[in-house]
């Protein structure tokens, strides 16, 4: 069967994995403090449907997968699951997002088992700050984590930063300082209206943060390997890089090349769109492995042209740890 390609003529690359829609923080652009409708782990899927299902893609071309929640390392026997999938032909890139507040103790295991790049959320340096943003005190177990991850070879570590209305845009120079200072790659987000959450936080703009950092740090544009899609600034030297995630301000649906994969199995075409496809009940109604690609495949014909976050903020009520990040 031919590779992946949709309607608009976009490869499909890159497969998003959740392995559960838990998380132990409760980011505020997120998932919303009191929320308990989680699905129930009998509804996720297990190692052996997730390696069918990431064995399928990759014989159809996708040769990136990324390990995502909620937070993956709340999922017991993480590091066993990657192992599995690394080892599966095709897949020649395999990664992970996390919070970072297990990593310490998972990061070993994680670069052992075949994960070689690391993307860590980490909206803010200032302890109280983040506690207020992620519901709970975590800055030093994210510093661990990351310093865990140094240590274990992981290369390139990205930081994502949501940037907050009101709340962290200030912060941003410093954290390009603490990325610069650290060997980090700084990611820069902007907020999506997904789920009540989203659309109550307060969406900055980042063309014009772009213009600012560029001019203070002296940035020119750069290029980091990736299946993303964050725009890059570089310093002259390239020691340093600085991404920009824009899907309101300046979105990037022309060149998306990912699809996503929820813990209970659901396939999301476009993270701003409901066309999905229910792989788990194809799976455990007895689905062959020639039926399953064919299922991705006309699934992938049907791929939206674009999100419409900005035309129509209140079309998505899903929760972003539900979607998978």
């Amino acid at each position: 069967m031919t590779a992946l390609q949709d309607s608009f003529g976009r490869k499909i690359e890159y497969l998003r994995l959740s392995v559960t829609d838990r998380c132990d923080l409760r980011c505020s652009y997120c998932i919303p403090k009191g929320f308990h409708d989680f699905e129930m782990p009998e509804h996720w899927l297990t190692f052996d449907e997730i390696e069918r299902v990431v064995a399928a893609f990759a014989r159809l071309g996708v040769a990136r997968v990324r390990l995502t929640g909620g937070e993956p390392l709340t999922r017991p026997r993480i590091a066993e699951l990657a192992q599995r999938l690394y080892a599966l032909p095709g897949v020649n890139d395999l990664s992970l997002s996390t919070n970072a507040t297990l990593l310490a103790r998972h990061a070993a295991d994680l670069h052992a088992a075949g994960i070689s790049r690391l993307n860590v959320s980490l909206d803010s340096l200032d302890a109280p700050l983040l506690a207020c943003i992620t519901g709970r005190d975590c800055l030093s177990q994210i510093l661990d984590g990351l310093t865990a991850a140094k240590l274990a070879g992981f290369s390139p570590i990205k930081i994502n930063m949501v940037v907050l209305g009101g709340e962290n845009e200030h912060e941003v120079e410093s954290m390009v300082e603490f990325c610069m200072k650290h060997g980090f790659i700084l990611r820069l987000i902007e907020t999506m209206p997904m789920g009540e959450t989203g659309r109550s936080a307060r969406f900055v703009d980042l063309q014009a943060v772009r213009q600012r950092l560029q001019q203070r740090f002296r940035l020119i544009d750069g290029v980091v390997s990736g299946g993303g899609p964050a725009r890059y600034l570089q310093s002259a030297d390239g020691s340093f890089s600085l991404g920009f995630i824009t899907p309101i301000s300046q979105h990037f649906c022309d060149t998306c090349n990912r699809v996503r994969l929820s813990a209970d199995g659901i396939l999301y075409l476009c993270l701003g769109q409901e066309d999905t496809l229910d792989l788990r009940s194809l799976l455990r109604d007895g689905i062959n492995d020639a039926q399953l690609e064919a299922a991705i495949h006309a699934a992938i014909a049907r791929k939206p042209e674009r999100h419409e976050f900005k035309d129509q903020p209140g079309k998505i009520v899903r929760i972003m740890s539900q979607t998978g990040g």
